[in-house]
């Protein structure tokens, strides 16, 4: 018998109970769910295992900036389908979940028939759309450039970035990660480098790139 292993990622605890609860109705025994509250978490268990079969992504997760958490999981994890699914549900932002690399997006409004059929799709090797989505909606090239750099990063120079966005100095990042402040300096550095960037400001910028709707 086929199983899946799907990982959720969602920081509400009530919406991670209903998408486990529909998800048990839709797919029966054959599913196993695991879930993750943040970015660090979801990180976690990729590092534990990376043959997920699917990842259910929250747009709005802590530890992410926007579509970064969707642009870091296709840069290090490109063989898992990444579905997002979010409260926000203007066609702009699904378009730009699909120009970012999702393979679904389902609104936390749909009914439970709708994301049930949604999962199965992706499952079975398709994609899976709301009907809004504008198929004129596109990216900008800023942030497209801002999407390829960004899926460069490793998990842990995508942690410093956050951080380093986030207003933190070289010493507290240290101290928040167990590594030296020389460690730190060394991410920074890579890190600048692989986003064509010189400054905190400008690598905080590039991040607001990928900010669900555009400025």
């Amino acid at each position: 018998m086929l199983s899946y292993e799907i990982l959720i990622a969602d920081d509400h605890p009530l919406f991670r109970s209903a998408l486990q609860q529909a998800l048990t109705l839709g797919l029966g025994p054959v599913v196993r769910l695991v879930e993750a509250d943040s970015i660090a978490a979801l990180e976690a268990r990729l590092e534990e295992k990376a043959d997920w079969d699917l990842v259910l992504l929250d747009l709005n997760m802590p530890g992410a900036h926007g579509f970064s958490g969707l642009v870091l999981l296709r840069g290090q994890y490109p063989q898992i389908p990444v579905v997002m699914i979010s409260a926000q549900e203007d066609a702009a932002v699904v378009a730009r979940a699909r120009e970012f690399g999702a393979t679904g997006f389902i609104p936390k409004s749909s009914s439970l028939e709708t994301l049930q059929q949604a999962v199965r799709a992706v499952l079975d090797g398709d994609e899976w759309w709301p009907p809004q989505i504008q198929e004129t909606a596109s990216v900008s090239a800023e942030a497209k450039a801002a999407s390829a750099g960004l899926a460069s990063l490793t998990p842990q120079q995508f942690r410093v970035l956050s951080m380093v966005c986030d207003g933190l100095l070289n010493k507290q990042i240290a101290y928040e990660l167990s590594v030296s402040e020389a460690t730190v300096k060394a991410h920074v550095t890579a890190i600048f480098r692989k986003l064509g960037v010189r400054t905190r400001t400008q690598a905080a910028l590039l991040l607001q790139q990928l900010e669900s709707l555009p400025a």
